[in-house]
């Protein structure tokens, strides 16, 4: 996770909402004509004071870094030739009959979840959090997103799959609907046009959707569907799909730590949020949602294949909740479990992030051979 700049105090209040003082949320209310210019004091994360129109003075330059690095780590799937992936999948001996299932049920579970993230950001993230350089950073998230739907519509159609079935997956399968549900639920609240922040209730309902989608979403149940696409790369089995999707980790790993730093400086700004009682909704959350993913597992992989099986899943998704919780500042939800992958650690550890943007940014204005060493 990122360093945050602990520099500014908590929120003094939690029973006064400044927005209906002063600053429109959404940055389209009638300007003040002769207002004073914007304070970094007056910026926060949630219920801020200042003008959400003005960008400068910067308060949180981590997220303004993170938006640098989503435009540096630009790709487009189009780029990726998919010559060998389309040859593999209609030969007859190509993939076994558990690797094609696990393959459309990737798909079809990502197609959906990427708009369903999307959607997030536009329709509620973006509303509630009042700070111009996070939403700034959301603007590319947001882009990303889209690239991220191009890219399985992009597969779908070079595989010659059956768009219908794995787009609407996420409908017709209920392992993948279950946790579109479970996600869904957290946000319905924030897509309210009556919903607004600045209670304690409302400040905790925002926190747990930051919690459903960045932490649980893209920062839980993404994994399992990277480590079943990675570890076919590793084989030399659809190595254009395998590409594209570490390009899509790469994005979602900042997206991951992103979310990360807000929700905790929503924490450091606003302390009387994270109660004991609150911890312990959080951590339920993230026992639910690995106990999902398990399920999941099952569905997608019921016999497993070289490497990889449904139990191996379950372990790893434990020691990723575990890690949420950690990074979170919480409690762990499971007893201390192994990395079953250890070569996914190499791939997608967070603290390789730094490393990676320190190459020079044309190595990834386009994207290039991956190494599956």
């Amino acid at each position: 996770m990122s360093t945050l700049a602990w520099d500014d105090a908590p929120n003094p209040s939690p029973s006064v909402n400044p927005l209906m003082e002063s600053a429109d949320a959404t940055g389209l209310g009638e300007i003040e004509r002769g207002a004073a210019r914007v304070s970094v004091s007056d910026k926060a994360m949630i219920n801020a004071r200042a003008d959400v129109n003005q960008l400068l003075p910067l308060k949180y330059k981590w997220a303004w870094e993170k938006y640098l690095s989503g435009c540096a780590n630009h790709w487009m799937p189009t780029e990726i030739s998919m010559q060998a992936d389309i040859a593999l999948w209609k030969s007859r001996d190509g993939l076994t009959e558990d690797e094609r299932r696990m393959l459309k049920r990737n798909l079809g579970f990502f197609a959906a979840s990427e708009s369903l993230v999307a959607n997030n950001i536009v329709l509620a993230i973006y509303r509630h959090l009042t700070n111009p350089e996070c939403r700034q950073y959301l603007l590319r998230q947001a882009f990303e997103e889209a690239v991220h739907t191009h890219t399985f519509q992009y597969i779908v159609e070079s595989l010659g799959l059956d768009e219908g079935e794995l787009f609407n997956m996420y409908r017709e399968v209920p392992s993948i609907t279950d946790k579109a549900a479970w996600a869904l639920k957290h946000t319905q609240s924030l897509d309210d046009p009556n919903f607004q922040t600045g209670t304690t209730e409302a400040d905790q309902h925002f926190l747990k959707d930051l919690v459903a989608f960045y932490v649980i979403f893209e920062g839980m149940w993404f994994y399992t569907g990277f480590a079943q696409i990675l570890s076919l790369g590793r084989r030399n089995k659809m190595v254009g799909i395998a590409e594209q999707y570490q390009y899509i980790l790469r994005d979602e790993s900042i997206h991951l730590n992103f979310g990360i730093d807000v929700i905790n400086q929503i924490k450091h700004e606003n302390p009387h949020l994270w109660t004991p009682q609150f911890q312990n909704e959080i951590r339920g959350m993230l026992k639910d949602a690995a106990e999902l993913e398990a399920a999941y597992g099952r569905d997608t992989m019921p016999n497993g294949f070289l490497g990889l099986n449904a139990a191996l899943c379950e372990q790893y998704m434990h020691f990723i909740a575990n890690r949420r919780c950690a990074q979170l500042g919480l409690e762990p939800v499971f007893p201390p479990a192994e990395n079953p992958f250890p070569w996914m650690s190499e791939v997608m550890d967070l603290k390789k992030e730094k490393n990676f943007f320190e190459s020079r940014v044309i190595e990834y204005q386009s994207s290039g051979a991956l190494s599956w060493d």
